[in-house]
Order: structure tokens, then sequence, then C-alpha cells
């Protein structure tokens, strides 16, 4: 299994890190399409090698098609709304906001998998990415929906651990060079 051989490279002195990443993805309470989704989703968010290298077997082999291709639109969507979306939140002219965006977000309309799945997706992304803008944007589409907190946290939480997981990794193969 790839979780236990990326769990297995994680230094010691990161050991919370293994511990969370069992927990995160061994012990989720998330529908299977969501934690996948939501794990391939940040694995490419995390823009870790190792970490992609070692989870998206896993994520393809328990998602659709669709839910895979999706779950790889949010990753792609994302990384450039969360740019632009910070950015113009960051910037002291308010102006900004009142502009057109004018980019294509075609894939979050019709995203191919339920809309929730997909937001989920999204938020957990902007977590990574540190779009506040989109984050509160996500949150209240998927609270609107009838999601709970809790499964919002989830989310975050997947978040957090695999991109702590992908900067540790990252830095240890830097210094081993």
């Amino acid at each position: 299994m790839a979780l236990d051989e990326l769990k297995s490279a994680i230094p010691d002195f990161a050991k919370d890190l293994k511990l969370n990443l069992g927990s995160v993805i061994g012990n989720s309470e998330l529908p299977q399409q969501q934690l996948w989704g939501t794990v391939l989703a940040c694995a490419i968010a995390s823009r870790s090698p190792k970490v992609l290298r070692e989870l998206e077997p896993e994520a393809k082999a328990n998602l659709s098609a669709e839910a895979y291709t999706a779950a790889k639109s949010a990753a792609a969507i994302m990384a450039m709304n969360n740019v632009f979306y910070r950015t113009r939140h960051l910037l002291s002219d308010p102006e900004y906001g009142n502009l057109r965006a004018g980019l294509r977000m075609n894939v979050i309309g019709k995203p191919g998998v339920e809309k929730v799945d997909f937001e989920l997706w999204s938020l957990a992304v902007s977590a990574i990415n540190g779009c506040g803008q989109c984050l509160d944007s996500h949150e209240q589409v998927l609270r609107r929906a009838g999601v709970d907190r809790e499964t919002i946290q989830e989310a975050v939480k997947i978040a957090s651990v695999i991109q702590a997981v992908g900067v540790t990794l990252d830095a240890e193969a830097v210094l081993a060079e």
C-alpha cells in the first residue's frame, strides 16, 4: 500500500505527521469518493512529487474515472482561482473587487461529479493555497448544501497533513543531496 510507504518515508522528527496521515486517511468518516478526491486534489496542490506519486495510484483505484478527473480539475482550477482571488483580496484598493474576473471557470458549474464533492475538494485545495476568499465561498456553498462543519474540517485536516508531509519529505530530499 502506497500510504504505508509514504508513512515509512516520514522521518522520526515528524512522527506526528506519520500518525496524522494514517488517521486522516485511514480513519476518515468521509465517503470514499469525498475522501480520495480530497486526497488526490491535495496531493496535487501540495506540489510534492513524492506525495503525489505515492497517493495517486490509491486515489485512482478508489475513484471512478469521472471523480478522478474532477479531483484533478478541482486542483487545477483552484490553482488559478486561489492566486487571482487571494491577490484581489490582498490589494488595498477595493475597486479590484468590482472588476469582472474574465477568467473561464466552467468546470465549477459542471464538474462531472456531485457539486458537494467538487466544492469540498476546492475548499481543501484553497486551504493549502491560503485563499481566504475562496475558503469562505466554498464553505458557504457547502453549508447551504447541508454539509456539516465536521465534514468540512475533515477535508481541511486532510489538506493540512498532506501539505505538511509534502513539505517535510521535499525538504529532507533536498538536504540529502
